[in-house]
Protein backbone atom coordinates (compact mmCIF):
# COMPACT_ATOMS: atom_id res chain seq x y z
CA UNK A 1 0.00 0.00 0.00
CA UNK A 2 1.09 3.23 -0.81
CA UNK A 3 2.53 5.41 1.68
CA UNK A 4 2.25 9.41 1.52
CA UNK A 5 -1.24 11.06 0.74
CA UNK A 6 0.36 12.32 -2.32
CA UNK A 7 1.38 9.14 -4.12
CA UNK A 8 -1.78 7.34 -3.00
CA UNK A 9 -4.06 10.13 -3.90
CA UNK A 10 -2.06 10.36 -7.52
CA UNK A 11 -2.52 6.56 -8.04
CA UNK A 12 -5.92 6.86 -7.25
CA UNK A 13 -6.26 9.41 -10.02
CA UNK A 14 -3.88 7.50 -12.64
CA UNK A 15 -5.88 5.32 -14.88
CA UNK A 16 -8.95 7.22 -15.23
CA UNK A 17 -8.58 8.26 -18.73
CA UNK A 18 -8.24 6.12 -22.02
CA UNK A 19 -6.11 5.47 -24.96
CA UNK A 20 -6.37 7.66 -27.85
CA UNK A 21 -6.18 4.75 -30.19
CA UNK A 22 -8.82 2.77 -30.34
CA UNK A 23 -8.61 -0.65 -27.63
CA UNK A 24 -10.00 -3.64 -30.05
CA UNK A 25 -11.16 -6.45 -27.88
CA UNK A 26 -13.26 -9.60 -26.93
CA UNK A 27 -14.78 -10.60 -23.78
CA UNK A 28 -16.78 -13.60 -22.98
CA UNK A 29 -17.49 -15.63 -20.18
CA UNK A 30 -16.62 -19.02 -19.09
CA UNK A 31 -18.96 -21.66 -17.73
CA UNK A 32 -17.80 -21.48 -14.57
CA UNK A 33 -18.24 -17.61 -14.31
CA UNK A 34 -14.57 -16.37 -15.52
CA UNK A 35 -14.71 -13.42 -17.29
CA UNK A 36 -12.50 -13.33 -20.44
CA UNK A 37 -11.07 -9.77 -21.90
CA UNK A 38 -8.44 -10.45 -25.00
CA UNK A 39 -6.67 -7.70 -26.44
CA UNK A 40 -4.48 -8.49 -29.21
CA UNK A 41 -1.44 -6.45 -30.04
CA UNK A 42 1.09 -7.61 -32.74
CA UNK A 43 3.46 -4.71 -32.78
CA UNK A 44 5.80 -6.22 -29.88
CA UNK A 45 6.73 -9.50 -29.06
CA UNK A 46 5.26 -9.03 -25.30
CA UNK A 47 2.04 -10.60 -23.44
CA UNK A 48 0.15 -9.57 -20.05
CA UNK A 49 -1.54 -11.89 -18.15
CA UNK A 50 -3.87 -10.71 -15.11
CA UNK A 51 -6.59 -11.56 -12.81
CA UNK A 52 -8.56 -8.99 -11.16
CA UNK A 53 -10.26 -10.20 -8.15
CA UNK A 54 -13.31 -8.35 -6.74
CA UNK A 55 -12.36 -8.32 -3.36
CA UNK A 56 -10.82 -5.39 -1.26
CA UNK A 57 -10.12 -4.19 2.26
CA UNK A 58 -14.29 -3.05 2.49
CA UNK A 59 -15.10 -6.73 2.38
CA UNK A 60 -13.00 -7.85 5.66
CA UNK A 61 -14.27 -8.71 8.67
CA UNK A 62 -14.20 -5.45 10.63
CA UNK A 63 -12.23 -7.64 13.30
CA UNK A 64 -9.94 -9.08 10.69
CA UNK A 65 -8.97 -6.10 8.69
CA UNK A 66 -5.79 -6.54 6.20
CA UNK A 67 -6.99 -9.75 5.16
CA UNK A 68 -7.36 -8.68 1.28
CA UNK A 69 -3.64 -6.90 0.97
CA UNK A 70 -2.61 -9.98 2.80
CA UNK A 71 -3.47 -12.23 0.44
CA UNK A 72 -1.57 -9.81 -2.26
CA UNK A 73 1.47 -11.38 -0.32
CA UNK A 74 0.18 -14.79 0.57
CA UNK A 75 -0.64 -15.56 -2.45
CA UNK A 76 2.97 -15.52 -4.21
CA UNK A 77 4.14 -18.31 -1.36
CA UNK A 78 3.19 -21.19 -3.77
CA UNK A 79 0.50 -23.66 -4.50
CA UNK A 80 0.43 -27.87 -5.15
CA UNK A 81 2.51 -27.55 -8.30
CA UNK A 82 4.71 -24.47 -7.91
CA UNK A 83 7.13 -24.93 -4.56
CA UNK A 84 7.26 -22.74 -1.92
CA UNK A 85 9.61 -19.79 -2.36
CA UNK A 86 9.87 -20.28 -6.10
CA UNK A 87 6.79 -18.00 -8.02
CA UNK A 88 9.37 -15.43 -8.95
CA UNK A 89 12.02 -17.73 -9.77
CA UNK A 90 9.81 -19.23 -12.66
CA UNK A 91 8.88 -15.47 -13.89
CA UNK A 92 11.80 -13.93 -13.99
CA UNK A 93 14.22 -17.28 -15.47
CA UNK A 94 11.52 -17.03 -18.21
CA UNK A 95 12.41 -13.47 -18.81
CA UNK A 96 9.39 -12.22 -17.17
CA UNK A 97 7.87 -9.81 -14.30
CA UNK A 98 4.94 -9.88 -11.88
CA UNK A 99 3.41 -7.88 -9.30
CA UNK A 100 -0.15 -7.61 -7.21
CA UNK A 101 -1.84 -4.48 -5.89
CA UNK A 102 -5.01 -3.90 -3.52
CA UNK A 103 -6.80 -1.58 -3.08
CA UNK A 104 -10.31 -1.02 -0.79
CA UNK A 105 -12.68 -2.47 -3.76
CA UNK A 106 -9.96 -5.01 -5.60
CA UNK A 107 -7.06 -7.01 -5.78
CA UNK A 108 -5.17 -7.58 -8.64
CA UNK A 109 -2.03 -10.12 -9.92
CA UNK A 110 -0.20 -10.11 -13.44
CA UNK A 111 2.99 -11.34 -15.01
CA UNK A 112 4.25 -9.70 -18.25
CA UNK A 113 6.09 -12.38 -20.44
CA UNK A 114 7.84 -12.36 -23.79
CA UNK A 115 4.62 -13.79 -25.77
CA UNK A 116 6.11 -17.19 -26.24
CA UNK A 117 5.08 -17.75 -22.02
CA UNK A 118 1.34 -16.52 -22.49
CA UNK A 119 0.96 -20.26 -21.68
CA UNK A 120 3.06 -20.33 -18.80
CA UNK A 121 1.52 -17.16 -17.04
CA UNK A 122 -2.12 -18.47 -17.93
CA UNK A 123 -0.41 -21.53 -16.07
CA UNK A 124 0.42 -20.19 -13.25
CA UNK A 125 -2.50 -17.62 -12.59
CA UNK A 126 -4.79 -20.72 -12.82
CA UNK A 127 -2.71 -22.64 -10.34
CA UNK A 128 -3.26 -19.94 -7.78
CA UNK A 129 -6.53 -19.80 -8.35
CA UNK A 130 -7.32 -23.85 -7.74
CA UNK A 131 -4.13 -25.17 -6.19
CA UNK A 132 -3.16 -22.73 -3.86
CA UNK A 133 -1.72 -23.74 -0.79
CA UNK A 134 -2.16 -22.19 2.57
CA UNK A 135 -0.66 -23.28 5.21
CA UNK A 136 0.56 -22.03 8.45
CA UNK A 137 4.44 -21.43 7.31
CA UNK A 138 3.33 -19.24 4.52
CA UNK A 139 0.74 -17.32 6.57
CA UNK A 140 3.61 -17.09 9.47
CA UNK A 141 6.42 -15.74 6.90
CA UNK A 142 4.38 -13.26 5.36
CA UNK A 143 2.74 -11.71 8.71
CA UNK A 144 6.41 -10.54 9.07
CA UNK A 145 6.18 -8.93 5.62
CA UNK A 146 3.10 -7.41 6.20
CA UNK A 147 4.42 -5.59 9.56
CA UNK A 148 7.40 -4.23 7.71
CA UNK A 149 5.84 -3.00 5.05
CA UNK A 150 3.67 -1.12 7.38
CA UNK A 151 6.87 0.05 9.83
CA UNK A 152 8.05 1.15 6.20
CA UNK A 153 5.63 2.68 4.54
CA UNK A 154 3.43 3.74 6.79
CA UNK A 155 4.20 4.01 10.56
CA UNK A 156 7.44 5.59 9.59
CA UNK A 157 6.83 7.49 7.03
CA UNK A 158 6.43 11.77 6.79
CA UNK A 159 2.73 11.95 6.51
CA UNK A 160 2.38 7.98 5.80
CA UNK A 161 -0.63 8.05 7.96
CA UNK A 162 -2.77 11.35 7.05
CA UNK A 163 -5.25 9.27 4.55
CA UNK A 164 -6.19 6.90 7.59
CA UNK A 165 -6.78 9.85 10.03
CA UNK A 166 -9.08 11.01 7.35
CA UNK A 167 -10.87 8.28 6.04
CA UNK A 168 -11.67 7.12 9.82
CA UNK A 169 -13.19 10.42 10.76
CA UNK A 170 -15.66 10.81 7.31
CA UNK A 171 -16.43 7.61 7.44
CA UNK A 172 -18.62 6.18 10.71
CA UNK A 173 -20.25 3.31 9.29
CA UNK A 174 -18.89 1.83 5.78
CA UNK A 175 -15.51 -0.47 5.46
CA UNK A 176 -14.17 2.29 3.64
CA UNK A 177 -13.11 3.75 7.16
CA UNK A 178 -10.13 1.20 8.00
CA UNK A 179 -6.84 0.90 5.59
CA UNK A 180 -6.09 -1.31 3.22
CA UNK A 181 -2.75 -2.81 5.04
CA UNK A 182 -5.48 -3.22 8.20
CA UNK A 183 -4.68 -3.29 11.67
CA UNK A 184 -1.51 -5.77 12.59
CA UNK A 185 -3.02 -7.31 15.88
CA UNK A 186 -6.00 -8.73 13.63
CA UNK A 187 -3.66 -10.83 11.29
CA UNK A 188 -2.01 -12.01 14.02
CA UNK A 189 -5.48 -13.26 15.64
CA UNK A 190 -5.95 -14.67 12.95
CA UNK A 191 -6.51 -18.68 12.94
CA UNK A 192 -5.61 -20.35 9.36
CA UNK A 193 -8.77 -21.53 8.99
CA UNK A 194 -10.12 -18.30 8.27
CA UNK A 195 -7.68 -17.14 5.97
CA UNK A 196 -8.52 -20.33 4.34
CA UNK A 197 -12.29 -19.44 4.37
CA UNK A 198 -11.39 -15.87 3.18
CA UNK A 199 -9.65 -17.43 0.01
CA UNK A 200 -13.02 -20.08 -0.31
CA UNK A 201 -15.44 -17.64 -0.12
CA UNK A 202 -13.40 -14.59 -2.79
CA UNK A 203 -10.53 -16.26 -4.89
CA UNK A 204 -13.46 -17.78 -6.93
CA UNK A 205 -13.77 -17.75 -11.14
CA UNK A 206 -17.11 -16.02 -11.24
CA UNK A 207 -15.68 -13.25 -8.69
CA UNK A 208 -12.68 -12.83 -11.49
CA UNK A 209 -11.81 -11.26 -14.82
CA UNK A 210 -8.87 -12.20 -16.50
CA UNK A 211 -7.21 -10.46 -18.86
CA UNK A 212 -4.91 -11.46 -21.43
CA UNK A 213 -3.20 -8.85 -23.48
CA UNK A 214 -0.52 -8.36 -26.14
CA UNK A 215 0.96 -10.71 -28.83
CA UNK A 216 -1.36 -13.25 -28.96
CA UNK A 217 -3.03 -16.07 -31.59
CA UNK A 218 -6.59 -15.54 -30.18
CA UNK A 219 -8.10 -18.63 -31.28
CA UNK A 220 -4.47 -21.18 -29.25
CA UNK A 221 -4.95 -18.61 -25.97
CA UNK A 222 -8.76 -19.17 -25.79
CA UNK A 223 -8.03 -23.17 -26.13
CA UNK A 224 -5.18 -22.62 -23.27
CA UNK A 225 -7.55 -20.45 -21.20
CA UNK A 226 -10.19 -23.51 -21.54
CA UNK A 227 -7.76 -25.95 -21.09
CA UNK A 228 -6.37 -24.15 -17.57
CA UNK A 229 -9.33 -21.73 -16.51
CA UNK A 230 -12.53 -23.92 -17.49
CA UNK A 231 -12.32 -27.06 -15.31
CA UNK A 232 -12.02 -24.24 -11.82
CA UNK A 233 -15.18 -24.95 -10.24
CA UNK A 234 -17.73 -22.23 -9.66
CA UNK A 235 -17.68 -20.34 -5.86
CA UNK A 236 -20.62 -19.71 -4.41
CA UNK A 237 -22.03 -15.70 -5.07
CA UNK A 238 -20.40 -13.18 -3.10
CA UNK A 239 -23.50 -10.34 -2.26
CA UNK A 240 -22.80 -7.39 -0.58
CA UNK A 241 -24.93 -5.45 1.79
CA UNK A 242 -22.42 -2.73 3.11
CA UNK A 243 -23.50 -0.36 5.27
CA UNK A 244 -24.70 3.92 4.22
CA UNK A 245 -22.90 6.54 5.32
CA UNK A 246 -25.68 9.29 6.71
CA UNK A 247 -24.71 12.71 5.00
CA UNK A 248 -22.53 14.76 6.50
CA UNK A 249 -24.67 18.29 7.44
CA UNK A 250 -22.15 19.73 10.00
CA UNK A 251 -18.48 21.07 9.75
CA UNK A 252 -16.41 18.70 11.80
CA UNK A 253 -12.83 20.09 12.94
CA UNK A 254 -10.09 17.65 14.54
CA UNK A 255 -6.70 17.15 15.17
CA UNK A 256 -3.68 13.91 14.68
CA UNK A 257 -0.27 14.10 15.26
CA UNK A 258 2.53 12.56 13.78
CA UNK A 259 5.64 12.04 15.02
CA UNK A 260 7.41 11.54 11.81
CA UNK A 261 6.72 15.18 10.75
CA UNK A 262 8.31 18.59 11.25
CA UNK A 263 6.02 20.91 9.34
CA UNK A 264 2.18 20.81 10.06
CA UNK A 265 -0.22 19.80 7.15
CA UNK A 266 -3.97 20.87 6.89
CA UNK A 267 -6.36 18.81 4.84
CA UNK A 268 -10.20 19.92 4.39
CA UNK A 269 -12.11 16.80 3.14
CA UNK A 270 -15.62 16.17 1.48
CA UNK A 271 -17.15 12.92 0.61
CA UNK A 272 -18.32 12.56 -2.58
CA UNK A 273 -19.77 10.05 -4.87
CA UNK A 274 -18.66 6.55 -6.38
CA UNK A 275 -16.23 6.81 -9.17
CA UNK A 276 -19.27 5.67 -11.70
CA UNK A 277 -21.08 8.92 -10.67
CA UNK A 278 -20.89 11.55 -13.48
CA UNK A 279 -20.03 14.44 -10.56
CA UNK A 280 -16.71 12.18 -9.63
CA UNK A 281 -15.63 13.32 -13.26
CA UNK A 282 -16.53 16.88 -12.79
CA UNK A 283 -14.54 16.73 -9.20
CA UNK A 284 -11.73 15.67 -11.33
CA UNK A 285 -11.64 18.36 -13.65
CA UNK A 286 -11.68 20.82 -10.31
CA UNK A 287 -9.32 19.31 -8.91
CA UNK A 288 -7.53 19.85 -12.03
CA UNK A 289 -8.14 23.63 -12.19
CA UNK A 290 -6.97 24.07 -8.56
CA UNK A 291 -3.79 22.37 -8.76
CA UNK A 292 -3.20 20.83 -11.34
CA UNK A 293 0.63 21.83 -12.55
CA UNK A 294 2.45 24.85 -11.14
CA UNK A 295 0.17 26.82 -13.63
CA UNK A 296 -2.83 26.20 -11.29
CA UNK A 297 -5.25 28.84 -9.12
CA UNK A 298 -4.23 27.19 -5.63
CA UNK A 299 0.02 26.87 -6.84
CA UNK A 300 0.41 30.46 -8.30
CA UNK A 301 -1.90 31.84 -5.57
CA UNK A 302 -0.50 30.49 -2.38
CA UNK A 303 3.03 29.08 -3.42
CA UNK A 304 3.87 31.21 -6.26
CA UNK A 305 2.61 34.92 -5.66
CA UNK A 306 1.69 34.98 -1.68
CA UNK A 307 4.40 32.87 -0.64
CA UNK A 308 1.87 31.23 2.40
CA UNK A 309 2.67 27.51 1.39
CA UNK A 310 5.41 25.10 0.41
CA UNK A 311 3.16 22.69 -1.27
CA UNK A 312 -0.72 23.04 -2.09
CA UNK A 313 -3.15 19.92 -3.81
CA UNK A 314 -6.81 19.55 -4.10
CA UNK A 315 -7.44 15.26 -5.22
CA UNK A 316 -10.67 13.68 -5.88
CA UNK A 317 -9.94 10.07 -4.44
CA UNK A 318 -12.75 8.48 -5.90
CA UNK A 319 -13.54 4.67 -5.14
CA UNK A 320 -16.68 2.33 -5.86
CA UNK A 321 -18.57 3.24 -3.02
CA UNK A 322 -17.44 6.71 -2.13
CA UNK A 323 -15.13 8.71 -2.62
CA UNK A 324 -13.12 11.91 -1.03
CA UNK A 325 -12.19 15.05 -2.38
CA UNK A 326 -9.45 16.97 -0.14
CA UNK A 327 -7.82 20.14 -0.36
CA UNK A 328 -4.07 19.51 1.41
CA UNK A 329 -1.31 22.06 2.41
CA UNK A 330 1.78 22.76 3.96
CA UNK A 331 2.82 26.32 5.56
CA UNK A 332 5.46 28.23 4.63
CA UNK A 333 7.32 29.54 8.04
CA UNK A 334 4.85 31.17 11.09
CA UNK A 335 1.79 31.37 8.01
CA UNK A 336 -1.19 29.53 10.43
CA UNK A 337 -3.35 26.32 9.25
CA UNK A 338 -6.34 28.95 9.23
CA UNK A 339 -4.85 31.48 6.93
CA UNK A 340 -4.28 28.56 4.37
CA UNK A 341 -8.12 26.99 5.00
CA UNK A 342 -9.16 30.72 4.16
CA UNK A 343 -6.96 30.83 1.58
CA UNK A 344 -8.07 28.21 -0.11
CA UNK A 345 -11.83 28.33 0.39
CA UNK A 346 -11.70 31.58 -1.18
CA UNK A 347 -10.69 29.88 -4.73
CA UNK A 348 -13.90 27.18 -3.97
CA UNK A 349 -16.53 29.95 -3.79
CA UNK A 350 -15.59 31.86 -6.82
CA UNK A 351 -15.70 28.26 -8.61
CA UNK A 352 -19.42 28.17 -6.83
CA UNK A 353 -20.34 31.35 -8.02
CA UNK A 354 -18.46 32.45 -11.28
CA UNK A 355 -18.19 30.53 -14.14
CA UNK A 356 -14.48 29.56 -14.60
CA UNK A 357 -13.17 31.70 -18.23
CA UNK A 358 -13.39 29.84 -21.08
CA UNK A 359 -9.27 29.74 -21.34
CA UNK A 360 -9.21 28.15 -18.29
CA UNK A 361 -11.87 25.99 -19.61
CA UNK A 362 -9.83 24.95 -22.64
CA UNK A 363 -6.95 24.42 -20.50
CA UNK A 364 -8.93 21.61 -18.51
CA UNK A 365 -9.63 20.38 -21.91
CA UNK A 366 -6.77 19.82 -23.65
CA UNK A 367 -4.80 18.15 -20.09
CA UNK A 368 -7.25 15.67 -19.90
CA UNK A 369 -6.72 15.61 -24.09
CA UNK A 370 -3.26 14.78 -23.13
CA UNK A 371 -3.73 12.60 -20.31
CA UNK A 372 -6.20 10.53 -22.84
CA UNK A 373 -3.50 10.21 -25.03
CA UNK A 374 -0.94 9.21 -22.80
CA UNK A 375 -2.19 6.70 -20.65
CA UNK A 376 -2.62 2.74 -21.46
CA UNK A 377 0.49 3.61 -23.51
CA UNK A 378 2.06 -0.20 -22.25
CA UNK A 379 -0.19 -3.47 -23.04
CA UNK A 380 0.36 -4.17 -18.83
CA UNK A 381 -1.42 -0.35 -18.56
CA UNK A 382 -3.84 -1.45 -21.18
CA UNK A 383 -4.73 -4.94 -19.35
CA UNK A 384 -5.19 -2.98 -16.32
CA UNK A 385 -7.04 -0.64 -17.38
CA UNK A 386 -9.98 -3.63 -19.34
CA UNK A 387 -9.71 -5.38 -16.40
CA UNK A 388 -10.66 -2.40 -13.87
CA UNK A 389 -13.40 -1.12 -16.18
CA UNK A 390 -15.33 -4.51 -16.43
CA UNK A 391 -15.00 -5.33 -12.74
CA UNK A 392 -15.72 -1.65 -11.35
CA UNK A 393 -17.30 0.49 -13.65
CA UNK A 394 -19.49 -3.01 -15.39
CA UNK A 395 -18.41 -0.69 -18.57
CA UNK A 396 -15.39 -2.35 -20.79
CA UNK A 397 -15.70 0.62 -23.54
CA UNK A 398 -14.85 3.05 -21.04
CA UNK A 399 -11.31 2.49 -22.18
CA UNK A 400 -12.27 3.88 -25.45
CA UNK A 401 -15.16 6.37 -24.36
CA UNK A 402 -14.33 7.66 -21.17
CA UNK A 403 -12.54 10.94 -22.88
CA UNK A 404 -15.65 11.60 -23.79
CA UNK A 405 -17.39 12.22 -20.37
CA UNK A 406 -15.17 14.64 -19.93
CA UNK A 407 -15.09 16.54 -23.53
CA UNK A 408 -18.97 16.88 -22.31
CA UNK A 409 -18.75 18.34 -18.84
CA UNK A 410 -20.12 22.03 -19.14
CA UNK A 411 -18.44 25.28 -17.12
CA UNK A 412 -21.80 25.19 -15.33
CA UNK A 413 -21.75 21.32 -14.33
CA UNK A 414 -18.44 22.72 -12.79
CA UNK A 415 -19.88 25.19 -10.67
CA UNK A 416 -22.98 22.94 -9.77
CA UNK A 417 -21.34 20.24 -8.68
CA UNK A 418 -18.02 22.39 -6.92
CA UNK A 419 -21.54 23.90 -5.08
CA UNK A 420 -23.26 20.64 -4.84
CA UNK A 421 -19.74 19.22 -2.48
CA UNK A 422 -17.68 21.38 -1.31
CA UNK A 423 -19.15 23.65 1.37
CA UNK A 424 -17.94 24.30 4.57
CA UNK A 425 -21.04 22.71 6.62
CA UNK A 426 -19.74 18.94 4.50
CA UNK A 427 -16.54 18.62 5.73
CA UNK A 428 -13.90 17.84 8.02
CA UNK A 429 -10.90 19.87 8.76
CA UNK A 430 -7.96 17.83 10.44
CA UNK A 431 -5.29 19.42 11.35
CA UNK A 432 -2.22 16.85 10.70
CA UNK A 433 0.77 18.18 13.63
CA UNK A 434 4.09 16.97 14.54
CA UNK A 435 3.93 14.90 17.80
CA UNK A 436 5.44 16.38 20.37
CA UNK A 437 6.86 14.01 23.44
CA UNK A 438 4.13 14.09 25.93
CA UNK A 439 1.69 13.54 23.26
Amino acid sequence: MKNSFFTLALLLLVGFHSNAQQVEFEEYDLDNGMHVILHQDNSAPVVTVSVMYHVGAKDEDPERTGFAHFFEHLLFEGTENIPRGEWFNIVTSNGGSNNANTTDDRTYYYEVFPSNSVELGLWMESERLLHPVINQIGVDTQNEVVKEEKRLRVDNQPYGNILAEVKKRMFKVHPYKGTTIGEMEHLDAATLEEFQAFNKKYYVPNNAVLVVAGDIDKAEVKKMIQDYFGPIPRGAEVTRDLPREEPITESMRDKAFDANIQIPAVIAAYRTPSFKDRDAYILDMISSYLSGGKSSILYKKLVDEQKQALAVQAVNISQEDYGLYALFALPLGDVSLDTLITEMDEEVAKIQTELISERDYQKLQNQFENQFVNSNSSVAGIANSLARYYMLYDNVNLINNEIDIYRSITREEIRDVAKKYLNSNQRLILEYLPKKDDQ
